[in-house]
């Protein structure tokens, strides 16, 4: 049985991998969650799991949850960053299902790979920031870091009885987002609301603005280079807005092979924590005759210029991509929020990249350093918009 944390427990990954756990009482253990703000939800988890520790995001979220919770049955409630590398480094647990949204997960399933944990990663923020450093780290330690995102895992999937070698590169797909069939004229007045009707999948906010942007696959396309050790040219990006083909892998004689499924979370979660086995479970089958075509086309990447930017930091290295990420979170709560429009997305992430001395990527400190001056020097243009 595996003994896992799962951090983000609150988020959409994370409610779903609940859904996995519960389906699979005798394969799974909930020891440790790490929310956020949602308090309520995590009390309703806490009921149904038991975990032994719990993490919030500050002491005061830590004392309304403890007044919400059976005085019978309290958890070691945490906060914090320290709560949450806590939890991710705890002695009971052996798989850490790392699920925050944002930079905030790096460190805590940074720790959780120093503390010899496998690693299930939806967090897309380790792999852009810190790829090189999280996966010498978990060669050296002998852990396993499996990813969660639904085009790695058919990435992963499709390369099983393969020799590596064979490997010519990889396609991954993207929905396009709601955006995908709009001119640039069309997003100049288009509204949070607007951008967060993602037309295929339900996610976040944050990261349904990504997938709006198609940052988010700039940031995929940044993750399987360091997932699966490949160069940025072995990587290519169609959408494909049917989302049934979740990625393909092209081989040295011509051959593709596809992973396909519906679009739940449900599948690469489970294939994460089964790996490499296919767990049954209650989703309806992809009916192939019922949709009837699967199309594709190349991005347009003056349409989407977010790409185009993770594209560019990826060829950059060194802390470009960190930049890039610092960047890209604060200009997506700045359009949150109101404070800029739909395309200052781009334009604050282009100018902060522009601004930046890139530096070797050799440590954890590094990273962190490099992520603060990106999000100071992304404020201090967003003012003087």
């Amino acid at each position: 049985m595996k003994k896992i944390t799962i951090l983000g427990s609150t988020g959409s990954i994370g409610v779903t991998t609940l859904r996995v756990i519960k389906n699979n009482p005798e394969k799974y253990k909930v020891i440790a969650l790490g929310a956020g703000k949602n308090i309520e939800l995590l009390a309703e988890q806490i009921e149904t799991f038991h975990p032994k520790a719990v993490a919030v995001l500050d002491e005061n979220l830590a004392l309304m949850l403890k007044k919400r919770l059976n005085p019978n049955r309290i958890p070691d409630i945490l906060f914090g960053s320290k709560g949450y590398e806590r939890l991710a480094t705890m002695d009971e647990i052996d798989t850490l299902i790392s699920a925050m949204t944002g930079a905030a997960g790096l460190l805590p399933t940074y720790a959780g790979i120093c503390a010899a944990k496998n690693i299930a990663l939806a967090n897309k923020e380790t792999m852009v920031m810190a790829g090189p450093l999280v996966m010498n780290k978990a060669k050296e330690m002998g852990v396993s870091v499996l990813p969660i995102d639904s085009e790695h895992s058919a990435i992963l999937q499709s390369l099983q009885g393969h020799p590596r070698k064979d490997l010519s590169r990889v396609i991954l797909t993207a929905s396009g987002g709601p955006f995908r069939d709009q001119s640039l004229n069309d997003m100049v007045s288009v509204t949070p609301a607007q951008a967060l009707e993602h037309p295929n999948w339900s996610m976040g906010k944050k990261i349904s603005i990504d997938s709006a942007t198609m940052m988010n696959k700039g940031f995929e396309a940044i993750e399987a280079k360091w997932f699966f050790d490949l160069e940025m040219e072995q990587i290519s990006i169609l959408i494909h807005p049917q989302s049934i083909i979740h990625s393909m892998v092209e081989y040295t004689d011509g051959s593709v092979i596809a992973q396909l499924g519906i679009p739940d979370m449900m599948l690469p979660i489970s294939y994460a924590l089964s790996f490499p086995r296919h767990l049954k479970n209650d989703l309806p089958p992809v009916d192939l005759d019922q949709i009837g075509s699967l199309t594709f086309k190349r991005p347009d990447m003056e349409i989407f210029p977010c790409l185009a930017l993770a594209l560019q930091a990826a060829k950059h290295g060194g802390t470009m991509p960190v930049v890039l990420n610092g960047a890209n979170e604060i200009a997506v709560e700045s359009f949150l929020n109101e404070n800029i429009r739909f395309l200052d997305i781009p334009n604050v992430i282009s100018k902060t990249m522009a601004s930046h001395k890139i530096v070797s990527l050799d440590s954890i400190d590094t990273v962190l350093e490099a992520d603060s001056w990106a999000r100071k020097y992304a404020l201090k243009f967003i003012k003087d918009l």
